[in-house]
């Protein structure tokens, strides 16, 4: 499903990603990892095609999306559902209104048609009462469902990627966020998650994907990472060990 191959990307005179390479099957529960800045929302912004690598390919489904116009990737982007870290909801619309919107731009669905398919995706997240609500109204973990079900509009993506969707959340809110994620897995579609809670990742994933100074120094499972002996993991994984030990 996802392929970077010898990917490399700077901003300015600050190298972000060194040459990375590593695939996902479209059924895989893959968390990426690393510190604040080490470029993993920049890998999710590559898979979509929203930046272009500065070497290297990017093929998605077997296609090599490098380089292509605005056109071409529109059906590149919609085998992707994507939930962005602030949610990124439009403040002066209703949770209806939001969710509603890109049946409007992308369907030729009848306004009761829009209806029914709104009331569906915000019961299937679990805010089916807060279609009138505005998005300031909306808890922080209220909004961050709100968003998974406008990325669910339109269509049916093959695959999920989230961006620090627990950012912000207090440990309820930020369970209950992982266990959907892992709902909306059920059927086998795959989903990449972006994050620097350990927690999270051991929560939701499979495999983890550690990023560190702009390059992969492990790629494996879950397990295999806990115990991983480099130190900069080392140091990264204690604070999930500490935060374990603090609960039991």
């Amino acid at each position: 499903m996802i392929l970077f191959d010898h990917v490399g990307l700077s901003y300015g005179d600050r190298t972000v990603l060194k040459n990375i390479s590593f695939s996902i099957r479209a059924d895989e529960r893959v968390a990426i990892l690393g510190k604040s800045g080490e470029g993993k929302t920049t890998i999710l912004r590559l898979i979509m095609g929203l930046i272009m690598p500065d070497e290297g390919r990017i093929i998605i489904d077997g296609e090599d999306i490098t380089g292509r116009d605005e056109d071409a990737l529109r059906e590149t982007r919609m085998k992707f559902s994507i939930v962005f870290q602030e949610g990124a909801l439009f403040d002066s619309l209703t949770v209806k209104e939001n969710v509603a919107f890109c049946l409007r731009e992308y369907t030729k669905m009848s306004e009761d048609e829009i209806g029914q398919t709104v009331a569906s995706l915000l019961a299937r997240v679990g805010v089916g009462h807060a279609e009138d609500l505005m998005p300031e109204e909306l808890s922080g973990g209220m909004h961050r469902r709100v968003a998974i079900a406008r990325s669910l509009a339109a269509f049916e993506p093959k695959m999920f990627l989230y961006d620090e969707p627990t950012s912000g959340l207090d440990p309820v809110n930020a369970d209950t966020i992982c266990k959907l994620i892992i709902d909306l897995s059920e059927d086998r579609r795959g989903l990449v998650m972006v994050t620097h809670k350990v927690s999270d990742a051991m929560k939701v994933a499979d495999r983890v994907i550690f990023l560190n100074n702009g390059e992969i120094p492990f790629d494996g499972t879950k397990g295999e990472f806990l115990h991983a002996p480099d130190e900069a993991i080392r140091q990264f994984v204690s604070e999930y060990h500490h935060s374990a030990d603090r609960f039991s």
